[in-house]
């Protein structure tokens, strides 16, 4: 045998030796091997996980806000808008911030499907128009410009991320100026007088009516008490237990003749995959 062919032998052996060993690495991690369950055993922590509440805890997990300090005004205020009593829950322990959070993170933070072109007339600015057209019509008939129509489309070129964001940060602002204190250390009666002045549109804000961002903040509680819990809220089906509600159902072609009331456990979509 030539030293080239020795050569060659030399490195047949040393590529077969190679694929053997890393084919039995692949097939023990991948097709989980003695051998792979002994390499990844080694990279294991000594103490079991909890997968479920694993699960739960990323499914608690921020998407949208960056600033601890956005959602925990946020929380708050949500908590203001629907707190906890005697007959259940409130916003905060139904997961309501997670639900807007994960809301914004989506299209519907983004506008993604939306319209979104000018004009951009928030209702005051209409209002106003249509008093100016008033007083020139008073004036002469050939003074009068033609007001804008109201529309229900979005009236404002801020996307709704932005426009929480925007909204959250005035409301700390709003605090500190009437109260010398940021939202979260006001007392419940201040954050709800805070709250009424954007309710009320009282609280000036850049490019939407803060009247605007209330009935948003609202409307997103509301939906992230009841809302089928595969989207962030109404955490544990509380706000359906509450309301009795027993969630989606296939049919109800079994009790649809019953005379009494039936409780049904109630059941989530997550139920159904």
């Amino acid at each position: 045998m030539t030293d080239h062919d020795q050569g060659n032998e030399k490195e047949s052996v040393s590529r077969r030796h190679f694929l053997k060993n890393t084919g039995l690495v692949a097939g023990g991690v991948v097709g989980g091997s003695v051998l792979g369950g002994f390499l990844t055993n080694q990279f294991r922590p000594e103490t079991k996980t909890d997968t479920a509440q694993t699960a739960r805890e990323l499914f608690d997990a921020r998407m949208f806000f960056d600033r601890e300090e956005d959602f925990a005004i946020l929380m708050d205020a949500t908590e203001q808008i629907f707190p906890e009593d005697d007959h259940g829950p409130g916003a905060i322990e139904l997961a309501v911030p997670y639900f807007i959070d994960k809301q914004l993170a989506g299209s519907w933070g983004t506008n993604a499907k939306e319209y979104m072109r000018d004009p951009f007339l928030q209702n005051q600015q209409v209002l106003d128009y249509q008093a100016k057209d008033t007083d020139q019509d008073k004036a002469g008939p050939n003074t009068a410009t033609k007001a804008p129509t109201p529309t229900p489309r979005y009236q404002t070129r801020l996307n709704r991320g932005d426009l929480f964001i925007h909204g959250l940060r005035r409301m700390d602002q709003v605090s500190n100026d009437q109260f010398d204190g940021p939202f979260v250390e006001l007392s419940d009666d201040q954050q709800i007088e805070v709250l009424q002045a954007f309710e009320k549109g009282d609280i000036e804000m850049k490019g939407v009516a803060s009247k605007t961002f209330f009935n948003f903040l609202l409307q997103m509680t509301l939906e992230g008490a009841y809302a089928d819990p595969v989207y962030g809220g109404n955490k544990n089906m509380m706000g359906w237990k509450m309301k009795e509600y027993p969630g989606p159902r296939m049919a109800y072609i079994d009790q649809i003749e019953e005379e009494d009331f039936i409780e049904m456990k109630q059941e989530s979509l997550r139920d159904y995959q």
